[in-house]
């Protein structure tokens, strides 16, 4: 097992709320934990039947819908609007493998340590998260409220042996929650800054998330600091992102998504920052939660 320690607390987590005092800060992983890397290509012809949108309310505004509609294509292209994910992938491969595998006791360092258990990726647009999950061995259901996403995900899902198995469904977390499906754990990564209800949302994530399961969330913090740079300056200097991709307002605090999740019987019990490298090009893993921020927490009851 690859052993872990706690990160010293920095200033600001002195001055944390009291719902933040028992939150765990990222403990040390190996530096190259073995994550799959997913495929590039996409072929542009299938034999796959896709199913019908879900005609129960998305939890995504509907702007929000159309405008991951217009750039569904691109998922898979590393060069496009998707390529901060991209680069993002494995670090936050790195926060789940570590956390999922702490929590049910799996070892993180072998090739599927996954094995056995349900994993349900939410908003998980072209499945640049979940081919990954699957590879490492999980059961994996990708679901998504914009039927050309699950389309993409599902072409090229199918290009891999590993990765056919992995059930896609255009539809939303509420209407899972209808079907009474249940998880061990439930993942939604750059989500909750898109749902109209972000109180809700977490609701129906807890309801999907098994008795002592797992929940992780990532999204951004909605600081200054966020707002210079992952709207002014990945949207407007950079052009990493289209503009309009974010906006600043919807964003939630460490704070704010520890209550939410808190009342929803989700506890946060570890949290992450990430944190890019302009000079390596990369994203690290961190105890800045300033600006992009991931949450792990168990389900309470």
């Amino acid at each position: 097992m690859a052993s872990s320690k706690l990160l010293s607390q920095p200033r600001w987590f002195r001055f944390l709320p009291r719902n933040l005092s028992n939150v765990r800060l990222f403990s040390d992983l190996p530096s190259q934990l073995p994550v799959s890397e997913p495929q590039n290509n996409i072929e542009s012809k299938s034999n796959n039947r896709f199913s019908k949108p879900s005609s129960t309310p998305s939890s995504l505004k509907e702007p929000e819908l159309a405008k991951f509609s217009a750039i569904a294509d691109t998922w898979w292209d590393s060069e496009g609007p998707f390529k901060p994910l991209h680069i993002m992938n494995p670090t936050r491969l790195a926060f789940i493998r570590s956390t999922l595998c702490r929590h049910f006791g799996k070892d993180p360092l072998c090739a599927r340590p996954f094995e056995g258990l349900r994993i349900i990726d939410v908003g998980c647009g072209g499945g640049i998260l979940s081919e990954p999950l699957a590879r490492m061995g999980a059961t994996v259901t990708g679901i998504d409220a914009v039927e050309q996403n699950i389309k993409i995900a599902r072409l090229h899902a199918n290009l891999d042996p590993t990765t056919k198995t992995i059930e896609y469904c255009c539809t939303t977390a509420e209407k899972l929650v209808d079907e009474q499906r249940k998880f061990d754990a439930v993942v939604a990564l750059e989500v909750i800054e898109h749902v109209a209800d972000p109180a809700a949302f977490c609701k129906s994530l807890a309801a999907l998330t098994v008795h002592e399961g797992a929940t992780v969330v990532s999204t951004i913090n909605r600081s200054m600091r966020s707002y210079a740079t992952a709207i002014v300056a990945a949207e407007y200097l950079l052009q990493w992102l289209p503009k309009g991709t974010h906006e600043w307002s919807s964003f939630l605090t460490p704070e704010e998504l520890t209550m939410i999740l808190k009342r929803a019987s989700i506890d946060v019990k570890e949290m992450a920052g990430f944190v890019y490298n302009p000079l390596t090009r990369r994203w690290s893993l961190s105890d800045d939660i300033s600006v992009n921020f991931i949450a792990f927490g168990t389900k309470e009851n």
